[in-house]
């Protein structure tokens, strides 16, 4: 498994990490396998929030890692406060809620530092120099290693990456979303780590029906399924390979964040990993020809 740093840290990361959010926390032995078959391919970074299944996801996680914590890079998220009743949440970027979240995160974790803690999103009229603040704190107390967001607005990634010392940003991008692509080489000059998740375009790009996604008519999202399975039939991959390489040829791209719920899921990305070695941005060119270059509309500066 490839791997390289992450910005502003000794952190090593691999080209490949699981989001926690398509786990059953209800199904922790199962959980249990795929993170250690996950661990056995040098996918050792994961990626949950405080407020997936309302904190449910960081304890299962917790629960899982503790055995072996150093071996693990964890990364969570903050900002969206589940109200009293459970009807739903509110965006709360405050420095004190984020200095009180991280302590519950942490228990529910069960460790005593977060890898990397991101801002769940954001906007260009959050209190800025307080959640920086907020971060800085934290990494000066130890109890995180990096900080981040997780973001898709310009405004608000492009502030941070310019302004502050953020090591991330997870950001949706797939063949069917090339909308980052106006904005990695300034975010890979600030030295932000690209995540990505959504690389599988909700599963259009390998298994689902076609539908409308985006700006995209379902006849277009079509074409791009049948140009995957094209270079697919051409190189003697799986179509999972030809999704999850596209994201990691762009240099600001680090991981590809991927989320596995069943076993024949993991069995299906154990045979896609050697397989992306086969692929290069020429073999791209036509499906990329295929669709129209579409951009972000809103929150742009």
């Amino acid at each position: 498994m490839n791997q390289s740093n992450l910005s502003h840290t000794d952190i090593q990361i691999p080209e490949l990490s699981l989001g926690a959010m398509s786990l059953d926390f209800k199904d922790v032995k199962l959980a249990s396998y795929i993170l250690d078959q996950a661990l056995d391919l040098g996918i050792n970074y994961i990626d949950t929030a405080d407020m997936y299944d309302k904190g449910e996801n960081e304890k299962l996680i917790g629960e899982i890692t503790k055995k072996n914590r150093a071996a693990w890079t964890i990364a969570s998220k903050v900002g969206n406060k589940w109200r009293a009743d459970g009807s739903g949440w509110d965006w709360a970027p405050s420095k004190s809620y984020i200095l009180g979240a991280v302590e519950t995160s942490l228990r529910n974790l069960q460790t005593d530092y977060i890898d990397n803690y991101q801002l769940h999103g954001g906007t260009i009229d959050d209190p800025f120099n307080e959640i920086i603040e907020a971060f800085e704190l934290l990494k000066e107390q130890g109890k995180i290693k990096a900080y981040g967001i997780s973001s898709i607005r310009p405004n608000v990634f492009l502030k941070y990456a310019n302004e502050t010392n953020i090591s991330s940003n997870l950001m949706q991008y797939s063949l069917l979303d090339r909308r980052p692509e106006e904005y990695l080489n300034l975010l890979n000059e600030d030295k932000v780590a690209v995540f990505v998740r959504g690389a599988l375009a909700q599963g259009l790009l390998i298994d689902k029906p076609s539908k409308k996604y985006l700006e995209f008519t379902e006849q277009e999202v079509k074409a791009a399924q049948e140009a995957v399975n094209a270079i697919a039939k051409d190189l003697e991959v799986p179509a999972l390979a030809v999704a999850l390489k596209y994201p990691l040829l762009h240099d600001a791209v680090k991981s590809v964040v991927v989320g596995i719920r069943t076993e024949s899921q993991f069995a299906d990305l154990k045979e896609a990993i050697p397989a992306m070695g086969k692929l290069s941005s020429s073999d791209y060119q036509p499906l990329l020809n295929l669709l129209p270059t579409i951009r972000y509309t809103d929150h742009r500066q």
